[in-house]
């Protein structure tokens, strides 16, 4: 809030001058206690001392275990099915932008040639997700998300997940119910789950993310997250999962990213009757822990931010190219200031030791450049083919559209992102890559409204494949077309600002929404495969016919890189130059585990048996490894000698007479700072004495 200036006279009275100046210091020295002004200067963005909460929120997970193999859970339950509904509406943030002319936008006649001829290559694959009723949900939109793994893709929506070879696109798994996985688990995870799905593929460990928000009342508000990590890079086997209760507050929007040290998550936070908005709130939860199948903590080191900051998303790793060394976590605002409009940039240090000790502050704020919000009072207002404008689709234009994509490109840091705004009178993508987020200084490379024609574009997401090249998937619709779902695309040596490689449709849907309050999804997900690093996985909604409640979904590869997914140059912009990216760099210190024997049987009464864990070091690793071990059956435990370790440690099993008789595979996980890898290997016991 502004204050009020003084009075010109009362400046010219001493007394009124002296009790000024004396507190305007108490109120700077204050705010420098309060830790206001580390990591940066403060902007319109920052929050202040009575949006801060009194100290760092601190949370473990209530319970955690490992569930059965989701392949052998039954795919939903009775509970699961509803009646058909709405899904839960987006609380409205406060709009406060003002419109300025966007001085960025792409018209046809920067590429008119790509236009006419794209060189956007065909899908490589391209075949149907879930469709409504979404596993029992009834409910619309679907939320559609997805992500792809070392031979999996998975897709999630309002309420159900489906696991698919990345391969043939044949179905591997469901679709089932998002409440499946937490099938005996207890409380509002098993019961209370309401959507607002999320699912991540952790690459760096190759182990799949899946999450959904929940009520412990089974109604509003929601309060809970709940986290389950895979314990392979199957999706279709066994996972830890975690319940995390957030508050008492209105915890909406959940988005979560992987970070080396790190998993990060931001809420839009309201009062907990949903009608007025506290701000964004950023949190980070152990995944050292989470990997190893531990007791997990999460910290936020501020509440809600408070009702003028804009809500905010966090970096997603992609790429094998780690942040630098000790890097924070970074979020990234959405612009909508009143006045000086900037992409707010944050640093989030967690501390997961010593929680107080966690930090959460604004870095930076480079300017965002100008433009006219999309459908800022009605929010309804992008129009279907034979529908009539009381059908209009939510344009969802007050925040970043999921995800923000971060690339360590060895001589320096991009973050990709986007979001939909007014241009043309239609609805456009504004894209953006932020350079250097973590080390500085943050920098808008490039920023640009695509607006080609007269098609409204909107529910983006972006990513930036090992090369630099950048594609962007969207909706499309209009008064004369039904909503298709379309990709666009620049290559890194095309001029800055332009997506010079025209745009390609993944599907056209045949039929428009109508009714289901106007509601068209809260993201879509376009994710990179970690394999190769250049194929473009994505995933949107459509209709297959005009009705109400009736939405479909679509999957779809494409690829724009050639060659190699070596980093390229980067061209040199005018007349700012930009450094050139070198080739990947050297390996960085890290370790494998093995183990020997690979199965050791016992007999009925049990016993002692060693094993032989090998660490074995590439790039010049020479730190310890704490070790530890799960998996083991009741009635077996087993310790290290040493621990941590920094080449070998014996792992002695005690297996006692209550084990039962079976074959058991257990796994063996080494955590070094944010390096994890794991080992499997057998114990057998038979009824023989």
């Amino acid at each position: 809030m502004k204050t009020k200036s003084a009075s010109e006279s009362g400046f010219f009275n001493p007394r009124i001058l002296l009790g000024f100046v004396l507190c305007s210091i108490a109120i700077l020295l204050a705010l420098v206690g309060l830790g206001l002004f580390s990591g940066g200067s403060l902007s319109a963005q920052a929050p202040n001392a009575n949006q801060q909460s009194s100290g760092p929120t601190l949370g473990a997970s209530y319970k955690n275990d490992i569930s059965p193999p989701v392949r052998n859970m039954p795919p939903w339950k009775a509970s699961d099915l509803k009646a058909q509904h709405e899904a839960n509406e987006n609380p409205k943030v406060p709009y406060r932008h003002h419109d300025t002319p966007d001085p960025v936008i792409q018209k046809s006649h920067v590429s008119a040639l790509d236009l006419l001829a794209p060189n956007l290559p065909a899908p490589i694959r391209n075949f149907n997700g879930i469709p409504f009723p979404g596993v029992g949900c009834n409910c619309a939109p679907p939320d559609t998300n997805g992500a792809v793994g070392q031979t999996q893709y998975v897709q999630i929506v309002n309420e159900g997940f489906q696991v698919f070879d990345k391969a043939t696109g044949s179905s591997l798994l469901g679709p089932n119910s998002i409440s499946s996985i937490w099938t005996g688990f207890g409380g509002a995870c098993e019961t209370g789950g309401s959507g607002d799905p999320v699912v991540l593929y952790d690459h760096l460990a190759n182990r799949w993310m899946i999450t959904q928000f929940a009520s412990a009342t089974g109604g509003t508000p929601i309060t809970d997250e709940c986290v389950a990590i895979s314990t392979t890079a199957d999706a279709t086997g066994t996972y830890a999962r975690y319940g995390f209760h957030l508050g008492s507050n209105f915890f909406d929007y959940p988005h979560l990213s992987v970070w080396p040290d790190g998993y990060y998550m931001s809420m839009n936070v309201f009062n907990s009757t949903g009608t007025s908005y506290l701000g964004p709130q950023a949190f980070a939860f152990d995944r050292a822990k989470m990997l190893v199948n531990l007791p997990a903590t999460f910290v936020s080191p501020r509440g809600a931010l408070g009702g003028t900051v804009d809500p905010f998303l966090p970096a997603d790793l992609d790429g094998r190219t780690l942040p630098p060394s000790g890097a924070p976590a970074t979020f990234v605002g959405f612009p909508g200031q009143g006045t000086n409009p900037n992409y707010t940039t944050y640093h989030f240090h967690a501390d997961f030791t010593t929680p107080a000790n966690s930090t959460f502050a604004t870095f930076a704020s480079p300017p965002a450049a100008g433009f006219t919000a999309l459908c800022p009072t009605t929010r309804a207002c992008v129009p279907q083919a034979g529908v009539s404008p009381s059908s209009n689709l939510d344009g969802i234009g007050d925040r970043l559209m999921f995800r923000l994509a971060y690339r360590n490109f060895g001589t320096y840091e991009s973050v990709v992102g986007n979001y939909t705004v007014s241009a043309g009178g239609v609805a456009a993508v504004r894209w953006f890559e932020l350079r250097n987020v973590t080390a500085g200084p943050v920098t808008v490379y490039q920023q640009s409204t695509y607006q080609p024609d007269s098609t409204w574009r909107w529910m983006g997401s972006a990513a930036m494949d090992g090369q630099g090249n950048l594609a962007i998937g969207f909706s499309a619709s209009s008064s004369t077309m039904n909503p298709q779902v379309r990709y666009a695309a620049r290559l890194a040596t095309d001029p800055i600002n332009t997506l010079a490689q025209g745009e390609a449709h993944l599907f056209d849907g045949t039929g428009s929404q109508s009714g289901t309050s106007n509601r068209w999804g809260d993201y879509s997900s376009l994710t990179v495969d970690p394999v190769d690093d250049s194929t473009f996985w994505y995933t949107n909604e459509y209709y297959s016919t005009t009705a109400s409640f009736n939405w479909r979904t679509r999957i779809g590869s494409f690829k724009i890189a050639s060659g190699s997914p070596t980093p390229t140059p980067t061209p040199t912009p005018t007349p700012t130059p930009t450094p050139t990216p070198t080739p990947t760099p050297t390996p960085a210190p890290d370790f494998s585990l093995s183990i020997s024997p690979s199965t050791v049987t016992f007999t009925r009464s049990g016993g002692t048996a060693n094993y032989t864990v090998t660490i074995n070091p590439t790039g010049g690793f020479s730190s310890t490894v704490q070790l530890s071990v799960s998996g083991l059956p009741s009635g077996t435990t087993g310790s290290f000698s040493p621990d941590p370790a920094t080449t070998s440690s014996t792992l002695t099993l005690n297996v006692s007479s209550s084990t039962a008789p079976g074959s058991y595979t257990f796994t063996v996980s080494g955590t070094s700072g944010t390096l994890i890898h794991t080992a499997t290997a057998k114990l057998s016991k038979n009824n023989k004495r």
